[in-house]
């Protein structure tokens, strides 16, 4: 396994390089060009610009999370073909620079969905927060709404700009169902698989978050079945998955630990992190502990043992702790937290298999 973290870049993020420098085991940096719109080529020099940061603090940038995948193609619209033209090209340039994995996600508007950014905890942390019943009586409007009023940082698949055009945007999806939007992923993957074969780049697509529908909209990376079939759509080891814990595991129905046993060589890229469910539906997030929420996360760093992973793995989403103010989900201190809970399940494995458990 091997431990990335994410990073916004300079002037868009809380954490320094410096920071993440000294939590152990962090090797490479988790990035994308947030400034960049879908669909838009990617820039050389500002690529270049990314590795010159990430050279002088050691880091590689092997991962790239996101280049994101423009709505014309997820509508399967004529103009789809222009995108992915400029998706293919952003791959070669980024194979410039060493990256071997692109985690992407199919979600239509939305790349995320919560109800409370700052969701606050019995123990006084605060957390990101999805509240069902609310996301149910309320208009998508109010929601993308009051995301980008409560947050400081620019929140990716929450762009203003493009979701200032949300209601054409449902609109267009009215008549867009489960199934077609397979079969505009299966175009997608059909163009973009080979361009990453012969680059060696591993695509990663993304679960939804959450995994299921969301005002009516269209949602297929959610359950076992799904992420079966997707990955068959174009059956090669470079068209694989970002299995992420946390967006899966808001739904209590998904086995995790029995799905990265099942699909292990097909995951390129890890997102490990906790959620609590409850009965009514709403979730929130928690510490990387396995008795703090839902999802037995000693059970699936063990799944990624059993099966040699040498993939790449970030803790993903932490709480808000410490009075630390940072983007969303994104602080410091309990993602450092989680990967030396990850590091510590992992290595306790490790003695186990040398027999000095």
């Amino acid at each position: 396994m091997k431990m990335v973290f994410r990073w916004y870049g300079e002037g868009n993020d809380s954490v320094t390089l410096k920071q993440i420098k000294q939590i152990p085991g962090v090797e490479g940096l988790v990035w994308s060009l947030h400034d960049v719109p879908a669909g838009e080529e990617w820039p050389m020099d500002k690529i270049l610009d990314y590795k010159r940061l990430a050279d002088e603090h050691g880091f590689h940038l092997k991962v790239v999370e996101s280049v994101n995948v423009h709505e014309d193609i997820k509508l399967g619209l004529p103009s789809r073909d222009k995108y992915i033209e400029n998706y293919k090209r952003t791959i070669e340039k980024l194979a410039k620079v060493g990256v071997k994995v692109i985690c992407y996600n199919f979600m239509p508007i939305f790349d995320w969905i919560r109800t409370d950014l700052f969701k606050e905890m019995e123990d006084g942390s605060t957390a990101l927060f999805f509240d069902k019943a609310k996301i149910e009586s309320m208009a998508a409007e109010d929601l993308v709404r009051n995301i980008n009023e409560n947050s400081a940082f620019t929140m990716p698949g929450w762009e203003p700009e493009r979701l200032q055009r949300i209601a054409p945007l449902f609109e267009a999806y009215k008549n867009v169902s489960e199934e077609d939007l397979f079969n505009h992923l299966q175009y997608f993957l059909e163009q973009i698989i080979p361009v990453a074969e012969a680059h060696d780049i591993k695509m990663a697509i993304h679960p939804d978050d959450p995994p299921y529908s969301v005002f009516g909209l269209p949602r297929i990376v959610t359950n076992r079945d799904n992420i079966q079939r997707l990955l068959g759509l174009v059956d090669s080891p470079y068209n694989g998955i970002t299995l992420c814990s946390g967006s899966l595991g808001a739904n209590p129905g998904n086995d995790v630990a029995a799905m990265v046993r099942e699909f292990a060589g097909r995951i390129p890229f890890a997102h490990i992190r906790n959620v609590k469910v409850y009965e009514n539906g709403d979730f929130i997030e928690t510490s990387h502990r396995s008795s703090d929420g839902t999802v037995d996360i000693a059970d699936v760093v063990r799944a990624y043992h059993e099966n040699g992973y040498t993939g790449f793995a970030r803790p993903d989403h932490g709480r808000h702790i410490w009075d630390e103010q940072c983007r969303p989900g994104y602080g410091l201190y309990d993602r450092a937290l989680g990967i030396m809970y990850l590091w510590g399940v992992w290595d306790a494995l490790e003695r186990v298999k040398e027999g000095r458990g």
